[in-house]
């Protein structure tokens, strides 16, 4: 907001009308400022007016920028296999393998129990996913077997994966498995555990599902 004011240091704050801000907002964006910025800016400039002198909304009409929209990473399957292949602990290779297979979210995986896998089924339950929605996905024969030994030595006693002191693994550790092994697998751009969603959607797509 200051650097709002800033901006028409000729005007009084009370001269500022419409048409400044939108001139203000059009500098923002030869400025190559982000829209989320440009947002905040709206939004500091409306709460000013709006809640500090009580005046009434006068600035819904302008146009604010719309959230830029960017394609995700998306791995090969050759890159995720390579990834699983350089993990060597038998816990981080069940866990990148389950979050990839089932097409996880990071807060689905630590959130998974022992009695969420439906080994007879084929399937996982996974509860209270984005907008609090139960749903079932995939749990192919292979991430059933590497699962099968993982909790045979790791014996978890209510989540499938637990941190040392018991209770869900924690998602700082989850993010720094996938960064190692991306790494160590010669993957040079950035990798999340969203990315192994977004590659296990796309690639579900490929397959034709």
């Amino acid at each position: 907001f200051t650097e709002f004011i800033n901006h028409f240091p000729e005007k009084e704050l009370n001269q500022l009308d419409e048409l400044d801000i939108r001139a203000y907002s059009r500098y923002l964006v030869k400025l190559g400022r982000s829209g989320s910025l440009q947002n905040q800016a709206i939004n500091a400039i409306k709460f000013y007016y709006e809640q500090v002198l009580n005046m009434p909304q006068r600035f819904y009409d302008i146009e604010r920028p719309r959230k830029e929209q960017k394609l995700p990473t998306v791995l090969s399957k050759e890159e995720v296999q390579a990834m699983i292949q350089q993990t060597d602990n038998l816990k981080h290779k069940t866990i990148l393998t389950t979050m990839y297979s089932c097409g996880l979210r990071l807060s689905e995986l630590l959130e998974l129990r022992l009695t969420d896998l439906k080994r007879d089924r084929k399937l996982v339950l996974v509860r209270q996913g984005k907008g609090k929605k139960d749903r079932h996905t995939v749990l192919g024969a292979k991430t059933i077997g590497l699962l099968d030994r993982y909790i045979e030595e790791y014996k978890p006693e209510e989540f499938v994966f637990e941190g040392q002191g018991g209770g869900p693994y924690s998602a700082k550790s989850v993010q720094n498995i996938v960064k190692t092994s991306a790494h160590r697998a010669g993957i040079r751009q950035i990798v999340s555990p969203h990315t192994l969603r977004h590659s296990f959607a796309t690639h579900s797509l490929e397959a034709g599902v």
